[in-house]
Order: C-alpha cells, then sequence, then structure tokens
C-alpha cells in the first residue's frame, strides 16, 4: 500500500477493529495508531524511494510454567502478550536486506536452508517489547524478519512453527545464545499455548482462558537488574542439567526417568556436585507441573492453577536456583521483588514467581484485579516508575497487519 494511502486508511480508522484485536482493548488505540504513524514516516525518511509498504507485528511472551524446561526437550506453558515489535518494510531489487542485526542473517540464512524464497528488504522496525526485561524481544524481533520474508517472498506460506525453529536456529549459530525453542514458539504461535517438546515436531496445545474474567491480572516486574558478566550463569544450567543425562548416556532429562536419578543421587553428587542432581530435580517436577496447571486452566480452575504457580516458583528458587548470582550476592534484586510481592499479596490476593531465564531478570506475578494498583505502586516504588508492566494475553503470534 502506497505510504500516504496507509497513513490515511490508519487515520481514517479503518484499521482500527484489528488493532483493537490485536491488542486486546481500545486502552492503547490511539497509541498504536500514532506508533504505526509514525513508522511510516521514519521508514520513508530512510528509504524515499519505496512506497509499497506492508506492516508485520510479532509479540514478546511471558512463561507462565516450565522454568528452564525447554533447553531439555521439556514443557512449557506460555502466551504472546500485548507488546510486540512492528516493520514498516518493502521489497528492494538489490538482493540487499537493510536492517542491521546477526539475528537477521541468521533468520535469512535459515529460510533459505530450508529451501523458502528470500530476497532484498528495506524495513524500519521498531518495539515495545522492552529488551532484557525476560518478555522475548530478541524472540519477537526473529519472529518479526520471519513474517518479513514469509510475507514478501512465500505468500505467508512459511508455518508458525517453522519460524519458531528458525528464529532458534539464528539465536543458537549466529547470535551464540544456546537457547531453547519456548521463546521463539511462544511468539510465533501466539496465544496461551501448552507446548511439549519431547518430540522432534513440538505438540502444540493452545488454551482458551480468560484470566481477566476470572478475577486476575498478569504482571510483570523488570526489576533492573544488571546482565552483564550473566551469561556463565544461563549457560550453567543446560549444561549441569545435560551433565546430568550425560551420566545415563543420554542426551536430554527428558530421555532420563526421575526414578533413575533418584536411585543414583551418592554418585550423581559425587561426581556431578549436588547444584547439578538439585536442577534435574527442578526438571522433573516442572515437567509435571506444566501438565497440572494446563489442566486447571482447561476446566477452569484457576486457585488450582495458581496453587502450582506458587510452587513452581518455589522450586526455581530452592532447586533450580537462578534467583541471584554467586559472583554478586550483594545485589538481589529478584529476591526483593518476589519477597515484597509475597508481602503484598499475602495468602489471598495472588502469587509470584522467577520469571524467564532469571538471575538479573524479571518477576511475574497473578494478581487479583482489586489489589493491581496497589502492588505496582509498591513494585514502581521500589524498582522505578514503569518496572511493573500490567500485561494481556495476545491471541496472534506473528502476523501481517497490512
Amino acid at each position: 500500500m502506497l505510504s500516504e494511502t496507509l497513513i490515511n486508511f490508519i487515520k481514517e480508522g479503518k484499521l482500527d477493529d484489528k488493532l483493537i484485536d490485536i491488542y486486546q482493548g481500545k486502552e492503547s488505540l490511539d497509541k498504536q495508531k500514532m506508533r504505526y504513524i509514525d513508522g511510516i514516516h521514519q521508514f520513508k525518511e530512510l528509504f524515499p524511494n519505496d512506497d509499497d509498504l506492508s506492516i508485520f507485528s510479532a509479540p514478546g511472551r511471558t512463561e507462565v510454567g516450565g522454568n528452564h524446561t525447554d533447553h531439555q526437550h521439556g514443557q512449557v506453558l506460555a502466551a504472546a502478550i500485548n507488546q510486540d515489535a512492528i516493520a514498516i518494510a518493502a521489497k528492494n531489487d538489490s538482493n540487499v536486506v537493510n536492517i542491521k542485526s546477526a539475528l537477521i542473517k541468521g533468520v535469512f540464512a535459515g529460510c533459505k536452508n530450508r529451501g523458502y524464497q528470500i530476497g532484498g528488504v528495506d524495513a524500519y522496525v521498531t518495539s515495545d517489547v522492552l529488551g532484557g526485561s525476560g518478555l522475548s524481544s530478541s524472540a519477537a524481533f526473529e519472529t518479526l524478519i520471519g513474517c518479513i520474508i514469509s510475507g514478501h517472498f512465500n505468500d505467508m506460506k512459511i508455518d508458525a512453527v517453522t519460524i519458531a525453529i528458525i528464529g532458534q536456529y539464528a539465536e543458537n549459530y549466529y547470535f551464540g545464545k544456546p537457547c531453547g525453542l519456548m521463546d521463539q514458539m511462544a511468539c510465533s504461535v501466539g496465544s496461551l499455548c501448552h507446548i511439549d517438546f519431547a518430540e522432534s515436531e513440538p505438540k502444540i496445545e493452545k488454551i482458551d482462558f480468560d484470566l481477566d474474567s476470572a478475577g486476575y491480572s498478569l504482571c510483570i516486574t523488570d526489576t533492573k537488574g544488571s546482565h552483564a558478566d550473566l551469561t556463565s550463569d544461563y549457560a550453567a544450567v543446560p549444561k549441569e542439567m545435560k551433565s546430568v543425562a550425560e551420566f545415563f548416556g543420554k542426551e536430554y532429562l527428558i530421555e532420563v526417568s526421575k526414578e533413575d536419578v533418584l536411585s543414583n543421587i551418592p554418585m550423581l553428587r559425587e561426581k556431578l556436585g549436588d547444584r547439578a542432581v538439585l536442577r534435574a530435580l527442578h526438571f522433573y517436577g516442572e515437567n509435571t507441573r506444566v501438565e497440572k496447571e494446563s489442566e486447571a486452566l482447561i476446566n477452569g480452575n484457576v486457585n488450582e492453577f495458581l496453587k502450582y504457580v506458587l510452587v513452581s516458583g518455589d522450586s526455581s528458587y530452592k532447586l533450580l536456583q537462578n534467583i541471584y548470582t554467586t559472583h554478586d550476592v550483594e545485589h538481589q534484586n529478584m529476591s526483593i521483588a518476589l519477597c515484597i510481592s509475597q508481602m503484598i499479596l499475602g495468602e489471598n490476593n495472588g502469587v509470584c514467581r522467577v520469571h524467564g531465564g532469571g538471575f538479573a531478570g524479571t518477576i511475574q506475578a497473578f494478581v487479583k484485579n482489586e489489589k493491581v494498583s496497589e502492588y505496582k505502586s509498591a513494585l514502581d516504588n521500589v524498582f522505578g516508575e514503569g518496572s511493573c508492566a500490567i500485561l494481556k494475553i495476545r491471541k496472534y503470534g506473528g502476523i501481517r497487519v497490512v
């Protein structure tokens, strides 16, 4: 669509219904319209000769259950959120991609390796998925690039799962981060999903659950911890879990039974150390909890779901131990956030847990609607205005908007 035509299309409200649907309500409609129009203007400043524009969107994600299970081919419960990355994009005739990022090279290479068409693209990208916030801004970006390739060169025929797998490939081999597949899958597929990574082809079950109608809101707080020097902490989690699997001649923990681990604890402790054993035991408990959380949501039993969320957080704290780093005990942002959350929420107003990778990042809380204002104010007071975000689950993954 021509740039001026597209701007008028948005100004005249012809995209309103779609934007309300994407961002889960009218509250952010004016903001999103301004954001889209500004994106078009920014694109035209960068690429004044391009004027056949498309707009793509890919959401961030929240991990609801399954903390550090995906890289061991376990199960997760994850959801797309109503924060996203958008791209104003146009094909060009130069066979050059004019966006700067190692991840872009990886996504284009991944698509080409799988036999999909690729070509030159000019794009302006903007995102309100905060980087380093635990909401998977990088996976949203990878999904966005996959959607651009699908839309401009493959008639939107690259399916969401394939885009997720390509995104993981880009992160693993072009960015050097040994991540699992949960982040990319949640961003690409959308909705609230129970995902089982046991087989080579992930099993995906979408769950239709209205958290707001159940009386709760999803709150994510960025504790503003430093992510410097954390690579070894993150890498140690899958490394130690895999070391337990390798003790039994397997590659991933999903291939080893919990009973085998329990019956060999003395030898595992001696050879691998206690933390590796504890992290393996966390995996088995968390994998089972994901099934129970999913079942509770399918049955509409929010209290049962919250019970398992609380146990999940306890396991991450005690067994997985991804709350604070051993080389910086002075700064324990996540521990402070969880402590304050528990004090405010008490026994009847919600639950909280570590969110995502952990160590310096974010916490997640399911808060009773009537308590949200007090909760947000308290967390913002400690970590800074806007640290606590109230999010909604988005039903769409990566999409072409226009």
